[in-house]
């Protein structure tokens, strides 16, 4: 599903009335986010650590290397390069990619319900985890820091800037929603501040999860139940994977009514 909507992604890119002339925004907009998110992260949740500890017992699996981490971030390129190709030679009259994109945008949140309930996690246990409810606070108030410093950087409405701060890494979930409401281009530079967080995510992880486990979890948001899992199992244990998971899981269910929230509060 996630490949799917990355295909999707592409195709709407492919749609957007002069692309050429919107790349130099559209990556302008998406670093100066991601450099402001990163940092107010990393700060955020370097402090949490320093209160919660270092990692104790049992430790991970040697790390993956990093060609196999560059070949998981490559793979998703190339969905959407591919996506961007196929929009070429589709029309967007009768190609409905926006309806496409929420129904699969909608199946994919099914499937992850699914996933949890299958996990065997309750609800209670998810809400009540304290270190992976410390992690998801910290990552959502930070991520609204680096948001707020990115709108007031590029002269944007700060409920813009909320809005891109409270996507938790979710690149499938943020671009359809911000497309939505500002625009595909605004959309795209959503899109790609959070498919750039996802890929750094997986890259540092291994690096910082035994001094600074916090961070390593945190960072990548809502892909921490999911797409990020097995790096961090494999980097810190068993032991972090509930942790892990309840992270990722409020970070979910609180993106898309963030996003909502804020993108309501945009005149």
């Amino acid at each position: 599903m996630v490949y799917l909507i990355l295909f999707l992604m592409g195709i709407s890119l492919a749609f957007v009335d002069n692309l050429s002339d919107h790349l130099g925004t559209i990556f302008s907009v998406s670093l100066v986010f991601l450099g402001c998110i990163t940092l107010a992260n990393l700060a955020g949740l370097w402090l949490l650590d320093a209160r919660h500890g270092r990692l104790s017992g049992e430790r991970g699996l040697p790390p993956l290397s990093k060609w196999t981490l560059l070949l998981d971030s490559v793979k998703l390129c190339v969905v959407i390069l591919t996506g961007i190709l196929a929009g070429q030679f589709l029309d967007e009259e009768w190609f409905a990619v926006d309806t496409l994109s929420e129904w699969a945008l909608m199946l994919l949140l099914l499937l992850i319900g699914i996933q949890l309930r299958n996990s065997g996690m309750k609800l209670r246990q998810i809400l009540l985890n304290p270190w992976g409810l410390a992690i998801s606070l910290t990552v959502m108030t930070s991520s609204w820091v680096g948001g707020l410093a990115g709108a007031w950087l590029l002269n944007m409405p700060l409920s813009q800037g909320l809005a891109f701060a409270s996507g938790n890494g979710w690149y499938s979930l943020s671009g359809i929603l911000i497309s939505d409401r500002l625009g595909p281009v605004l959309g795209s530079a959503a899109f790609l501040n959070d498919l750039a967080r996802e890929l750094v995510a997986i890259l540092i992880i291994p690096t910082l999860m035994r001094r600074h486990p916090s961070c390593a979890i945190g960072y990548g948001g809502a892909t921490a139940m999911d797409f990020t899992l097995p790096v961090l199992q494999r980097s810190g244990g068993v032991s972090v994977v509930p942790v892990a998971i309840v992270s990722g899981f409020i970070l979910s269910l609180a993106g898309p009514v963030l996003i909502l929230s804020f993108l309501s509060l945009t005149a």
